[in-house]
């Protein structure tokens, strides 16, 4: 990421250097300017005044004060601007403009000629301080300007004013009356464009760190295969180092992606732009998953090819909900034919176990009779608990959601379980984490969890260990696109037994998939309706030799009108 942050550092320096090229000077570096220039005007007064001290001493004397007062005011100024780094005010500005606007008329007053070059002086003095100060402040400025030097003429000089003398003041008047207005806006462009500036670089700093902090990766590539940009969420997808920016990446991306590849050459050749595509990523380990895909075409100056922006999305939680949302759809299905079936079976099944035993009973019967009698009994209960079953799964609904301690259920759970036949006296139970109260139907909770635990119980083939763990689900916890389950209770049951057999992994919440012989297959399926009656996910991770761990998530409030 260094590289990356590397080039954008670059960038924004290059832009950066432009707009300072591109602006006005600072007041800072006006302020310098003007006092360097000061000291010039003051080096050019002394040579003057000592040129005429012999034949003017009194023109000398005045030059020299005048020289003094503004050294003077110089060095507080370098004082207040270089070692106390004040910010100037409009009254030190229009002080150090009279200051200078002095100084030029010094010198004026010393070559003793109105209509030399001199004068023309108070033109850049005008215009700097039009810059510094505010609309007054330069207008101001440029009145004073006008009024010393038509006070040396008339007054320090003692000429007599002509045509050509009042021509010159004219064009000089006009010229300020120019230059204030032109530095005024200058000044207010000077300030737009610092507003402008100000306000790219917020934009330019939001931008980058929205890109990265977003959870989607982002790409560029140029029109040669190269690495433009790569947000720290692609680095981590794609696996991909950050000394690569500038370097070729196409090679790499089709290792990595063949569908991101793909994508990204479709556009540099053809223009091709890609909207919610899906495509796989590849990591180290082989192991792949699906990704969501768009991609954008641009093309800069002096580039043969265009760039290609590719954003990308792991969305291995979205389909992990699809699924389940499939599985749910699913079990409702069937859930509703298991009611009808039950229905319509239980009650001519009742009449053939009523016959059989009354047939059974007669007198005439015989032995073998009776034997079957019996037996057809015998299979008909076990044929009705089945059917009891079916009805448990197809009923299994929500009835009251009220606040109840999952942690109290767990524990009662455990109790339960370890006095049922199936438990084998060296399994051993236990409960984890703190007290976790949520809103849910206590009964169905409860069915939850011992189907979970007995079944982990039932499938061991050896000494088993059971934990079940509850407490708040955190923010890692829930996958994407769940934004119901911002505020869930996570609970997790978790065993070390034989693993699910990978045959039936994928159809475990099935109903009537059962990975042990004589098993109903309809616990992992109630488990599954229960959760979606709460509005919650359910996952399970295996492996064979390993054990199984069921981490299911239920929101631990409800809205009014959801409970309706």
């Amino acid at each position: 990421m260094a590289s990356s942050a590397a080039g954008r550092a670059g960038s924004a320096g290059t832009h950066s250097r432009r707009a300072r090229r591109a602006s006005l000077p600072t007041q800072h570096t006006l302020l310098t300017w003007l006092l360097a220039g000061r000291l010039v005007l003051v080096l050019a007064t002394l040579l003057g005044a000592s040129l005429v001290w012999a034949e003017r001493p009194d023109v000398a004397f005045i030059a020299t004060v005048a020289v003094v007062f503004a050294l003077t005011l110089t060095s507080y100024g370098a004082w207040a601007l270089f070692v106390r780094r004040t910010l100037p005010s409009p009254g030190f500005l229009q002080v150090q403009a009279l200051v200078d606007l002095g100084l030029v008329t010094a010198l004026v007053h010393v070559a003793a000629q109105p209509q030399s070059a001199f004068p023309a002086l108070y033109v850049p003095v005008v215009a700097a301080y039009a810059l510094l100060l505010p609309v007054g402040g330069g207008v101001f400025t440029a009145l004073a300007a006008s009024a010393m030097y038509c006070a040396d003429t008339v007054w320090g000089q003692r000429l007599q004013p002509d045509t050509a003398f009042w021509a010159q003041f004219a064009v000089f008047n006009v010229v300020f009356l120019i230059v204030g207005v032109l530095s005024h806006r200058l000044r207010e462009a000077g300030v737009e464009q610092a507003t402008l500036a100000t306000e790219l670089e917020r934009v330019r700093l939001e931008a980058d760190d929205i890109l990265h902090n977003i959870r989607s990766g982002v790409i560029t590539v140029d029109g040669r295969g190269r690495l433009a940009f790569i947000n720290p969420t692609a680095e981590r997808l794609l696996e991909l180092g950050d000394d690569i920016i500038g370097e070729p990446v196409l090679d790499r991306l089709r290792e990595r992606s063949s569908d991101l590849w793909s994508a990204i050459v479709a556009g540099i050749g053809s223009g091709r732009k890609i909207s919610r595509g899906e495509g796989l990523v590849a990591r180290n380990g082989g192991k792949q998953f699906p990704i969501g895909l768009s991609t954008t075409v641009f093309r800069q100056e002096a580039q043969d090819a265009p760039s290609v922006t590719a954003i990308f999305t792991d969305i291995s939680d979205l389909k992990q909900l699809h699924e389940l949302h499939l599985r749910t759809e699913r079990l409702e299905a069937v859930a509703a034919l298991s009611a009808s079936l039950a229905h319509e079976i239980k009650n001519p099944l009742a009449s053939i176990r009523s016959s059989v035993e009354q047939l059974a009973r007669s007198r005439y019967a015989t032995d073998d009779e009776r034997f079957l009698a019996e037996l057809i009994v015998r299979e008909s209960d076990r044929l009705s608990r089945l059917l009891n079953e079916f009805l448990d799964f197809s009923r299994v609904r929500a009835t009251e959601f009220v606040p109840v301690d999952l942690k109290e259920i767990a524990t009662g759970v455990i109790r339960l379980v370890k006095e049922h036949p199936d438990c084998r006296d060296d399994a051993r139970m236990t409960v984890e984490g703190p007290r976790t109260v949520m809103e849910g139907d206590a009964d169905l909770l409860h069915r939850i969890l011992y189907n979970l635990v007995l079944n982990a119980v039932q499938s061991a083939r050896g000494p088993l260990s059971v934990a079940v763990a509850v407490r708040p689900a955190e923010g890692a916890d829930v996958p994407q696109g769940s934004d119901h389950l911002e505020h869930a209770a996570r609970l997790q049951v978790s065993d070390d037994g034989p693993g699910i057999p990978a045959d039936i992994r994928e159809r475990l919440f099935e109903p009537f998939v059962s990975g042990r012989p004589g098993g109903s297959g309809l616990g992992l399926a109630i488990v599954q309706r229960a959760v979606e009656a709460h509005r919650g996910l359910v996952f399970v991770n295996s492996a064979p030799g390993v054990g199984t761990t069921f981490t299911i998530l239920l929101p631990a409030h409800w809205r009014p009108e959801e409970i309706a």
